[in-house]
């Protein structure tokens, strides 16, 4: 007999198949590593069971924690993740301009408030001042009359000039024109000087005290007020007749019992000042408003003027001697 076959008692040989151990019919292999017939079963689900030893597989740690939005991330198409990277990127590129944008944003109201803060501190500067804030329109309009009588004035000097400068680049008359302008500023020199009379238009001021004594102050400012509207000569006289060329280094001192010393010599009072120049515009400089005029009758005084179609001013001065300049020739 084969080993392949075995005896069944029926004289019928039955095939070999796969010996199932086990004791008795019916019942379980009494063996402990003996497996359980139903996992022998080819349905039944088979688990693997990964080895100790095999690489890339960790323990599973029963309290960790899944990163669901990690999840979703990987999961969404490859459209949005594309998308959501392509925002970032607009995003941090448009950080630095939203920064440059708000610099100058500072820098801008920066300026705006300094501008605003100049235009005010001038408003307010000249809304407080006084002498225009209290000026009528008609003393405005004197004073804007004795500014257009000045520019009249210099524009007559610098055409005045010119021609002379033409006429002494002219050759032969040159020499002519030479010795005229220099005879005319001589005599100029000489009446700016005190050491040649003057004749021509101009005006009488007479200063009269009232309960105050008129002081050398307000002497000192006629004569400038006087100087700025274009005087070109002065003289001062007083009560007693007594008469004193006023140049650029005359000086005026309170004297005694209302007096007044002017270049070492006392006057007493009423005191009248000679000028020639423009009348109107001398005037005009007199009367402004906080000015001469305002000052001494403030005081108590009062002061009265004289228009002169040719006025007269004879009083000299001593020619100061030199001591160590001396002409160029």
């Amino acid at each position: 007999m084969s080993d392949e076959q075995t005896e069944t008692g029926t004289g019928w040989p039955q095939p070999a198949g796969p010996v199932r151990p086990g004791g008795p019919a019916g019942e379980p292999d009494p063996r402990p590593d003996a497996p359980d017939p139903d996992e022998l079963s080819p349905l039944a689900p088979q688990e693997p069971v990964p080895a100790d030893d095999e690489p890339g597989v960790a323990p599973v740690d029963d309290g960790a924690t899944v990163d669901l939005s990690a999840v979703s991330r990987s999961a969404e198409p490859d459209g949005s993740e594309a998308r959501r990277v392509e925002e970032s990127r607009v995003e941090e590129s448009a950080q630095p301009g939203r920064s440059r944008l708000s610099t100058a944003g500072v820098m801008i109201a920066a300026l705006l408030a300094l501008l605003g803060f100049t235009l005010v501190v001038q408003l307010k500067t000249t809304s407080t001042d006084p002498t225009l804030g209290a000026t009528r329109q008609e003393d405005l309009v004197r004073i804007l009359s004795d500014l257009d009588a000045r520019e009249s004035r210099l524009q007559q000097d610098i055409r005045a000039l010119e021609d002379s400068q033409r006429q002494l680049r002219s050759g032969e008359q040159g020499r002519q024109a030479a010795l005229d302008e220099a005879t005319r500023r001589a005599d100029e020199v000489g009446i700016l000087a005190g050491t040649l009379p003057a004749v021509g238009p101009g005006l009488t001021v007479q200063f009269s005290a009232g309960g105050k004594p008129i002081s050398a102050n307000r002497v000192l400012d006629a004569v400038q007020e006087l100087r700025g509207a274009g005087a070109e000569a002065m003289q001062i006289a007083g009560g007693d007749r007594a008469t004193v060329r006023i140049i650029a280094s005359t000086f005026f001192l309170d004297g005694e019992n209302g007096s007044l010393v002017v270049e070492g010599r006392r006057l007493v009072g009423p005191f009248t000042i000679t000028v020639i120049g423009d009348p109107a515009t001398m005037r005009t400089a007199l009367n402004i408003p906080g000015g001469v005029v305002a000052s001494v009758r403030g005081d108590g005084g009062n002061v009265t003027f004289g228009e002169r179609e040719v006025a007269e001013v004879s009083a000299l001065h001593v020619p100061i001697k030199l001591e160590h300049a001396r002409p160029v020739s």
